[in-house]
């Protein structure tokens, strides 16, 4: 843990020195700071924002599905195809099962 001691200026202005804006992405004209206040703690967390196009994958519902991914590949209950005609039949028969229940 780093402790450092910043000037607030006439504004409200803070600099945050040049390592620090550096090692955290922090050194681009635009780039944002989330600013978090708890009783007696001010937190400042890089902020990244989501180009549009990628936004879907941040959506609650995706993460949710990519969680459910992560769970099954953790409890090996995966099946790995050795070519394409080996994972169209597996697909084949998940769309049949599908169809069955």
């Amino acid at each position: 843990m780093t402790r450092r001691f910043l000037t607030v200026h006439d504004r409200g202005n803070l600099t945050l020195p040049t390592d620090i804006r550096r090692q955290y992405g922090l050194d681009k004209p635009g780039v944002q700071v989330e600013v978090v206040a708890r009783p007696g703690v001010i937190e400042l967390r890089p902020h990244f924002a989501v180009p549009a196009d990628q936004a879907w994958f941040w959506a609650q519902r995706w993460q949710a599905g990519e969680l459910a991914v992560d769970k099954h590949v953790a409890a090996a209950r995966l099946t790995v195809a050795r070519d394409v005609d080996d994972f169209l039949a597996a697909m084949d028969k998940v769309r049949k099962k599908k169809r069955t229940t």
